[in-house]
């Protein structure tokens, strides 16, 4: 099979209404990844060499995001909503072009599972025309059954058309199918609209393919990938199941999850094993993390690289462009952005470094701040190897402290300090005996006067 081509229509067109949102449906999110780039990873993976996006509702908006996530897409307008036989009709020019095999999908199942596209395309290769993947739904009520005979599927039968004996059925219709190229456009163009509604189902292809003698049949794929969104329950509910999987991935590839359920993962997060993830810990889109890292409770990770053996949290949060080298430290209620922290540097508590490079072992104290922005631009801090910050500084950039360079507590730095100097950037301490007790007085007075005048 690894030689056929194939070509995934994914159907986009629909305009979701339930999801109450003026978002097209299937670019809503799960794990950071619009639904419909879910059901485009899986078509890949099951060896699709073609991906056809037809669309409609939000047109403009879906071309825009399919460039990010399906840059090799052909896209295809569904002027009209006459069916799913009509909507695979939309992509003719890209099923005219003479794939093997033709995967019928649609971009509100993301949790489909590549295997079961794969298993559906095994069936073409053995000879079959078409092959509908079917699932078994813990309650088959509304939904349209797989009438099989001698190991053919013969018919889909919707509920409201189902026999007594038919609606005891628990194999359903799960909508998408592997169609062989060579049949597929003939068999659309058979598909008639003498229903009810008026509309073109491609369900219908499985009695037409059947009538020409060709071999129909169906391929099983679990409940949990066969589930369609539509509204945000049910997108709730499809996050938690992807959330799940995701997390038995990291576990059994050695990570460990002290309180998985609490771990949030992105869709491309990247971690490594023996790293340990604390209770309560969010990793947004683009996170790196190599091994032996420790990321403490209720930590914020996003766009950040984190080398092996670092020391996360809690209650970090590192931002896009954070990038962490072996064995550094970003510690409670510190924020990292757009900086490098170098080997074995620690950014201990309370602090934020942006737009900046902390250099191998240096140590920022608690309170310290790169002040990097004037309201209009970015500027840059480098803080040198060894060099030593301390708490509650403020580095005014772009400024540069120096290899093994001293920063007394409390400085405001708005000058380079060379390397191994100390620097102080605070005004002089000036004590005035009993002048505190006088102070008290005084304010004591004024708060006494201002009560007796409110009364």
């Amino acid at each position: 099979m690894s030689q056929r081509s194939c070509l995934s229509v994914i159907l986009a067109a629909g305009e979701g209404t339930r999801m109450k949102s003026a978002m097209p449906k299937v670019l809503h999110a799960i794990a950071g990844l619009p639904l419909v780039a879910h059901v485009v990873k899986a078509a890949e993976a099951a060896g699709a060499t073609g991906l056809a996006l037809v669309i409609g509702h939000g047109a403009e908006e879906m071309r825009k995001a399919a460039q990010k996530f399906a840059p090799k897409a052909e896209t295809f307008v569904q002027e009209k909503r006459l069916g799913t036989a009509h909507a695979v009709l939309a992509a003719r020019e890209a099923i005219s072009k003479g794939y093997d095999d033709i995967l019928v999908m649609f971009g509100d199942t993301p949790l489909i599972d590549a295997g079961a596209l794969a298993a559906a395309r095994q069936k073409l290769s053995e000879g079959a025309a078409v092959a509908v993947i079917g699932f078994r739904p813990p309650n088959p009520t509304g939904y349209g059954r797989l009438i099989e005979k001698d190991g053919r599927l013969v018919a889909i039968r919707e509920e409201k058309d189902c026999s007594e004996a038919e609606k005891k059925i628990g194999f359903c219709n799960a909508g998408m199918m592997a169609v062989a190229g060579k049949h597929a456009l003939r068999l659309l163009d058979k598909v008639g609209n003498n229903n009810a509604k008026g509309e073109f189902y491609l369900t219908d292809i499985v009695e037409i393919a059947g009538a020409e003698g060709l071999d129909v049949v169906a391929s099983e794929a679990s409940f949990e990938s066969a589930l369609g969104i539509n509204n945000r329950a049910e997108l709730a509910e499809a996050e938690a199941i992807w959330q799940a999987r995701r997390r038995r991935e990291a576990m059994l590839s050695g990570v460990t999850l002290i309180a998985p359920e609490t771990v949030y993962f992105s869709h491309d997060t990247e971690i490594g094993a023996d790293t340990i993830v604390e209770p309560n810990v969010w990793f947004g889109p683009g996170v790196k993390i190599a091994s032996g890292a420790r990321i403490h409770a209720f930590s914020h990770i996003e766009g950040a690289t984190i080398a092996s053996n670092c020391d996360v949290g809690p209650f970090a949060r590192l931002r896009p462009g954070a990038d962490l080298r072996q064995k550094a430290k970003v510690g409670n209620f510190c924020e990292v952005k757009q900086a490098t922290i170098e080997e074995g540097a620690k950014v201990n508590h309370l602090t934020y470094i942006g737009d900046a490079r902390v250099g191998a072992a240096a140590n920022i104290g608690a309170g310290t701040i790169t002040c990097n922005y004037d309201g209009y631009s970015k500027f840059f801090t480098d803080i040198g190897e060894g060099a030593f910050v301390g708490s509650n500084s403020s580095l005014v950039a772009p400024v540069t402290i120096g290899k093994g360079g001293y920063v007394a507590s409390g400085s405001v730095i708005t000058e380079s300090v060379p390397d191994d100097a100390l620097a102080f950037g605070r005004a002089r301490q000036k004590t005035l005996p009993g002048k505190g007790k006088e102070l008290r007085e005084r304010f004591a007075s004024a708060a006494t006067a201002k009560k007796k005048a409110a009364e």
